[in-house]
């Protein structure tokens, strides 16, 4: 590749050897400095305009910078932040990290790295579970279910890395999360649903994820209990304009043309009030004609005097 090609394969930024290598001469390299054809942004790295940098550009000179490096974190996953996120080895130890970058030392970075795209990068899967584990619980569930929905990994992909790793703190809780979006559960709200409101107190096990027409469209039903209960879980990010509204609540009244309940939960209800929630739920599908046991999901539970009280 020469260094045309080189430029424009790399957003017009080029570090100091891969010019040289191309046949460049020091003493031209200055003169495009001194001309300002060219600008440093970092020691030995360099772009060929004086003006603001985008954000493809200072992630590709913060991996021209410490080569052999890759993208990490959010930086992999080409979510541009004020920081850039570069992984190298863990074998290298003096690289002094320059100004809006954040140099990560890893293990086993050659067979983490996709190191044919521009910039190089970790792999999807590994930067997402990188993400996961440096975040809280509840933002974890959000970042695994988010890479799954926007089709660019699978909960079995990061299943696979995951298990492929040796030493992983919170490893089990990390699969049973990724375990339960493979069943069907795609948001912070649903994970929250399963776990907090079905399971904890015994509920029947809901289908997940059902296809089902309706006057609006094709949509897809979060949890459904036999033929007749419809839970939807009615987080804020799809469902906050009008028309968005207006079609959620005309597939409830399709829903009920063909016998079916819909019941909508928040996420206050699930969060903030399961014990309540479930027992409410509980009682829905009992005048539906369900059988349903339940039981309390732990000291000072609600649900067995919320139960008998309705």
């Amino acid at each position: 590749m020469d260094l045309d090609e080189l430029l424009r394969h790399q957003s017009g930024v080029i570090s100091r050897r891969q010019a040289l290598d191309s046949g460049l001469p020091s003493y031209a390299i200055r003169r495009l400095l001194r001309r300002n054809d060219w600008a440093r942004v970092h020691h030995g790295v360099y772009v060929d305009h004086t003006g603001p940098l985008t954000w493809i550009q200072r992630a590709w000179a913060a991996v021209l910078y410490a080569a052999p490096a890759a993208l990490c974190l959010d930086s992999a996953l080409l979510i541009e932040g004020s920081l850039i996120h570069v992984a190298v080895s863990r074998s290298r130890t003096t690289l002094v990290e320059p100004h809006g970058v954040r140099i990560h030392h890893v293990d086993h970075l050659d067979e983490r790295t996709l190191w044919h795209v521009g910039p190089p990068r970790l792999r999807y899967e590994e930067a997402t579970l990188d993400l996961a584990l440096r975040a809280t619980e509840f933002d974890a569930i959000s970042v695994l279910a988010d890479a799954c929905q926007s089709r660019r990994t699978t909960a079995l992909r990061l299943l696979h890395a995951l298990d492929s790793r040796q030493r992983v703190r919170g490893r089990r809780w990390l699969r049973a999360v990724l375990v339960d979006i493979a069943e069907g559960t795609c948001s912070v709200l649903e994970h929250g649903y399963l776990n907090r409101v079905e399971r904890a107190h015994g509920l029947p096990r809901a289908a997940r994820q059902i296809r089902s027409a309706s006057t609006v469209g094709v949509r897809y039903r979060d949890a459904q209990y036999g033929d007749r209960l419809v839970v939807e879980l009615d987080g804020r990010m799809h469902h906050d304009s009008v028309a968005a509204r207006n079609k959620d609540f005309e597939r409830d009244l399709d829903a009920a043309v063909h016998g079916q309940s819909t019941v909508r939960l928040t996420y206050q209800q699930v969060f903030e009030r399961p014990c309540q929630t479930a027992a409410k739920v509980a009682q829905v599908m009992r005048r539906h004609g369900m059988a349903v046991s339940g039981h309390p999901c732990g000291p000072g539970c609600q649900y067995t005097r919320l139960d008998l009280a309705a």
